[in-house]
């Protein structure tokens, strides 16, 4: 089916050429900071994660998101997700592509991270999070290729992938909770140190993943001839609202048990990222950005009738899907080493170098992601009309 890939209008070759580009750009910036080190980059000795670990963080719950189709669809023969399981199956590979790119690339020593293989250690959690993500991926390759594949022949998909369809839905959300451990598990760091890291992980997940897929999917229906069902798009509409709410609820819950507790370790990281502390306050404009896109976006969501208007329901899941860009992929990371453990402000902000190469990263994801989603539009524009029970 990759033939498939190598055929397109002169649109989709642009957009393919786009993405090559950017993607050279990044490829010169990172060989520049394999050459160099990280000193290019905003990191310090007292923020060690940044841009590339706020991204990588933010895209496993894209991946993990994939549940939210493939669990209704598969489980209770929730018929109007057929269409669009596919894609959702397919954005979690290209999630999971750019996750384990951005890990990569913020490696001082890449090939180190053969070391997770060849010397083990199952006490750490970054190797489980190393499993989870690589056995993540693999189900959802082998699951999409395999019944994408049985479609086009107009057949059923075999009988052995329905154990693994069964096991991703319970992959799925431990993905996400193992990456949440890796930052609940770290004393010292007292932004992170919350039981309900996982919870707001995983609400945060299952908005913003459905935001970016109902995006595409109306991109999809515009521009082929492949319509991943009306239906379908206004029901992810609706756990976008749900989950939304109940991010912002638990984000909520954060800031009464900091402050409510006055204990200072809670509340610095708080008053840095929304406040500022002293004449340090880089990220206050960006923090409130995400706080005013979040409840604008719910304001749109909640009511049925303003929801049911795509043009509409785009705006609220572009505005849902930025505001939690800012909140996960950017202040989560820096607010948990900011101030440092000994109250010292050391303010971090992504060189230009480690800008394009973030920017390099999203565009090789974004390249897997047409050329998996050009095979499947392709498919199921041949197959159109067709009924396979799955």
């Amino acid at each position: 089916m990759l033939e498939k890939a190598l055929s397109g209008s002169k649109k989709y070759w642009t957009w393919v050429f786009i993405l090559l580009v950017l993607i050279g750009i990044g490829t010169v910036n990172y060989l520049r900071q394999f050459q160099t080190g990280l000193t290019i980059t905003g990191l310090s000795r007292d923020v060690s994660w940044g841009l590339y670990i706020g991204q990588f963080t933010f895209l496993v719950g894209v991946a993990a998101s994939g549940v939210m189709l493939v669990l209704p669809y598969y489980l209770h023969n929730f018929k109007q997700f057929a269409k669009i399981t596919i894609l959702g199956e397919f954005l979690a590979v290209s999630a999971v592509t750019m996750c384990m790119l951005f890990i990569f690339v913020d490696m001082g020593q890449p090939m180190r991270i053969m070391n997770v293989l060849l010397y083990p250690t199952p006490s750490s959690i970054l190797f489980w999070d190393a499993m989870v993500l690589s056995g993540y991926l693999a189900l959802n390759i082998i699951i999409g290729w395999v019944v994408l594949g049985s479609d086009k022949k107009g057949i059923a998909p075999p009988k052995w992938v329905k154990p693994l369809i069964y096991l991703s839905i319970a992959w799925a959300p431990l993905i996400h909770t193992v990456t949440a451990f890796l930052y609940a598990g770290i004393p010292g760091r007292h932004f992170w140190l919350t039981a309900i890291m996982a919870a707001r992980f995983l609400a945060s997940a299952f908005s913003g993943g459905p935001a970016l897929l109902i995006i595409l999917a109306l991109i999809i229906r515009k521009t082929t001839k492949f319509d991943p069902g009306k239906e379908a798009i206004q029901t992810l509409g609706k756990i976008v609202t749900y989950f939304m709410i109940t991010n912002v609820f638990f984000l909520g819950l954060e800031f009464f048990t900091a402050f409510y507790s006055n204990i200072p370790g809670h509340m610095h990281p708080f008053q840095y990222l929304f406040a500022g502390i002293g004449e340090y306050n880089k990220l206050v404009p960006l923090m409130w950005t995400s706080v005013i896109l979040a409840i604008a976006s719910i304001a749109l969501l909640i009511f049925p009738a303003v929801r049911r208007n795509e043009s509409t329901l785009a705006i609220a899941c572009a505005m849902v899907f930025i505001s939690l860009w800012i909140d996960k992929g950017f202040g989560l990371i820096i607010g948990g080493f900011v101030p440092n453990m000994f109250e010292k402000v050391t303010e971090y902000w992504p060189t230009m170098p480690e800008t394009l190469i973030t920017i390099g990263v999203w565009a090789a994801g974004f390249l897997v992601l047409t050329i998996l989603y050009k095979i499947a539009i392709t498919v199921r524009e041949e197959t159109a009309g067709v009924e396979i029970e799955h």
